[in-house]
């Protein structure tokens, strides 16, 4: 879940850049007039964002009132009445493309997310997230994902450990890479990506929790399980498209990165209609 105060900040940027030192065309509506408005979905998919889209409507004007009809991980159907709004016309103009943008990509990120996990259903496997975001919508697209029904790496660069072959080399070697992350911060997941077998056994050799497989073949993938036998979590990454993703999850590893959850995202067709 996301704080309310990340929440209220980054409403509080957009509006920033969206409204600047006013709405000039809303000044065109007279400001005693009220009005209503629908927030309706023009395709089928899965709802988020709807604290973003409520905290948008609080900060242009208080008096706005919203009653949803779906939550954040609902699947939705085209032409249904996702929200229903009433308040001042010129708060509700103003903060249409601002309530709209957050829904569209939020619903969007979790929309491609529900359609990748639906795919690998029938396994074990968790499809992960990763870094490449959107800038400073991280933690909303992250959360975007978990409602669509993916689950989420790392946050960033602070929270879990992800040795990398330059990592490797200027620690000296994996165990000594490894030994140093625990040294640092004991509680803290150490990951470690490898390349081949013997980087493998390296990875194991060193305790790592969890294992990332970088651009192996199916067949590697299948023998890297087998070696592993549960020692460490295997996680698959790289060359994951819609062509490989179900092969690559029924080789039995933990987990698949994939960034095009959060990276080729393609908004959500939503509208209001002021009534």
């Amino acid at each position: 879940m996301i704080s309310a105060q990340h929440i209220s900040e980054q409403i509080k940027r957009a509006l920033g850049e969206d409204v600047g030192d006013g709405d000039i065309t809303a000044r065109l509506i007279d400001e005693r007039l009220s009005a209503s408005a629908t927030i309706i979905t023009r395709e089928t998919g899965v709802l988020c964002g709807v604290d973003f889209a409520t905290e948008t409507l609080r900060q242009v004007d208080p008096a706005c009132e919203l009653t949803w009809e779906a939550s954040d991980g609902d699947h939705i159907n085209a032409d249904f009445v996702l929200c229903r709004i009433s308040g001042p016309a010129r708060a509700l103009l103003t903060a249409e493309r601002t309530a709209l943008n957050f829904l569209q990509l939020l619903s969007g990120t979790a929309t491609t997310a529900s359609q990748y996990a639906a795919r690998v259903a029938h396994t074990n496997v968790k499809l992960l997230d990763t870094r490449k975001t959107i800038p400073g919508l991280r933690l909303a697209q992250k959360y975007a994902v978990f409602c669509g029904g993916c689950h989420n790496h790392r946050i960033g660069l602070f929270d879990a450990f992800l040795i990398k072959e330059n990592h490797i080399a200027a620690a000296g070697g994996v165990r000594e890479a490894v030994a140093s992350a625990r040294a640092l911060a004991p509680f803290k997941p150490v990951e470690v990506e490898v390349e081949n077998a013997t980087e493998l056994d390296l990875a194991l050799e060193a305790g790592a929790d969890r294992i990332m497989l970088d651009n192996f073949s199916l067949e590697a993938l299948r023998s890297a399980v087998t070696h592993a036998s549960g020692k460490a979590q295997l996680e698959a990454s790289g060359n994951v498209t819609d062509d490989t993703l179900v092969a690559i999850a029924e080789t039995g590893v933990d987990l698949i990165s994939i960034g095009a959850l959060t990276k080729h995202i393609r908004a959500l067709d939503l509208s209001m209609r002021l009534e």
